[in-house]
């Protein structure tokens, strides 16, 4: 599945949630428990919104952000003082 795909997946179960939350409320009545699972709804119907805007290529007007990498090589003094993997430091003798 698509991330679009998994994101609408969510919201229809998350809106099929509320639709259950309600018909509990008709039977239950206003109880705290009942409010609780509401507030709880609520809170995940927004995280997902949140999701829904965070998600590369979905808020509004949303463009997957380009990175640009120099085609010229790094600056070797970047390089200097490490050390080589598995081999240590160039100044240092293996113990």
């Amino acid at each position: 599945m698509s991330l679009q795909d998994d994101l609408k997946a969510a919201q229809r179960s998350l809106d099929e949630l509320g639709r259950s939350v309600d018909s509990l409320e008709r039977q239950v009545g206003d109880t705290l428990d009942v409010r609780r699972v509401r507030a709880d709804t609520d809170h995940l119907r927004a995280s997902l919104a949140q999701l829904r805007e965070a998600a590369p290529g979905q808020g509004p007007g949303a463009r997957p952000e380009v990175i640009r990498i120099p085609d010229k090589p790094y600056d070797s003094s970047l390089w200097s003082d490490v050390d080589d993997e598995g081999l240590g430091a160039k100044d240092r003798h293996a113990p």
